[in-house]
């Protein structure tokens, strides 16, 4: 399983993609091709960093909040634009279907109904588990002022958890135990708001769920200019974990622990 971080920003940052990460799996005759998040920013950065745009399976939405959803129409109108016929998958909360065909039409209105390729929608919730994309998903909630779902991703090379926004949660930690690599909100050095995580809590949580790899991700675009050294110090000198503040472009392969490209 490869992971390609190809957004790793928050809502205002200016420099950095919306946070985004599309996931690798499968043989090279048979790969499959997940995305993580799409918002405001993410479609750009995810056309520019994927190996194969076209080939993509499977997207997944945390929750409704711009900086992870408003990117999808820009996204499915350059599919529309290219010409694509295969299928795509979207999964996400109850109200998937209904949140994308209207962010569609206020984007680029009447464009949804010329599409040449069927989009097929998931929804998903706690205690609920699917098998998407040759993969086994699964969900629980975290702290956050909109409903957001964790999800954790394994497949038969590794396992993944990804926070969207947002605390954890007794269930969120539950879920995420044991997994080759977690992905965390880590808005501020110390939770800056209630609903947002933070580096220490993440750390935190890494520590809780047993992870190997331990990504942090969408830092309050202040505390990340300031703060960005002094954080990459604290990662590193973690113990038994592999810790890192990734940049767009980063990747990593979780079947074969500490293999990297991160800076």
């Amino acid at each position: 399983m490869k992971i390609i971080f190809t957004g790793v920003g928050e809502a205002f940052d200016e420099n950095l993609p919306n946070t985004s990460i599309v996931v690798l799996s499968g043989d090279r005759d048979n790969q499959q091709q997940v995305l993580l998040d799409c918002g405001f920013t993410a479609a750009h950065a995810f056309w520019r960093l994927s190996p194969a745009p076209q080939a993509l399976n499977t997207i997944w939405i945390s929750h409704f909040h711009g900086d992870h959803f408003f990117g999808l129409p820009l996204l499915l109108l350059r599919f529309w634009e290219e010409k694509r016929t295969r299928s795509l998958t979207i999964i996400g909360q109850p109200g998937i279907r209904e949140k994308v065909i209207a962010a569609m039409e206020l984007a680029y209105p009447g464009f949804y109904a010329t599409f040449r390729f069927e989009v097929i929608f998931i929804e998903a919730g706690p205690n609920r588990q699917i098998n998407q994309s040759g993969l086994d998903w699964s969900f629980a909630a975290g702290r956050h002022s909109q409903r957001c779902l964790g999800v954790r991703i394994d497949g038969k090379s590794g396992s993944l958890y990804y926070s969207g926004d947002g605390q954890p949660s007794d269930e969120t930690t539950a879920l995420a135990r044991g997994c080759d690599l977690v992905i965390h909100e880590a808005y501020g050095m110390e939770p800056i708001l209630p609903t947002h995580g933070s580096v220490n809590g993440s750390i935190s949580f890494g520590r809780q769920t047993g992870t190997k790899h331990l990504a942090l991700v969408h830092l309050n675009c202040q505390v990340r200019k300031e703060n960005a050294v002094l954080v990459r110090r604290q990662l590193a000198a973690l113990e038994d974990t592999h810790a890192f503040l990734p940049e767009p472009g980063d990747t990593l392969n979780i079947a074969e622990p500490l293999e990297s490209s991160t800076r």
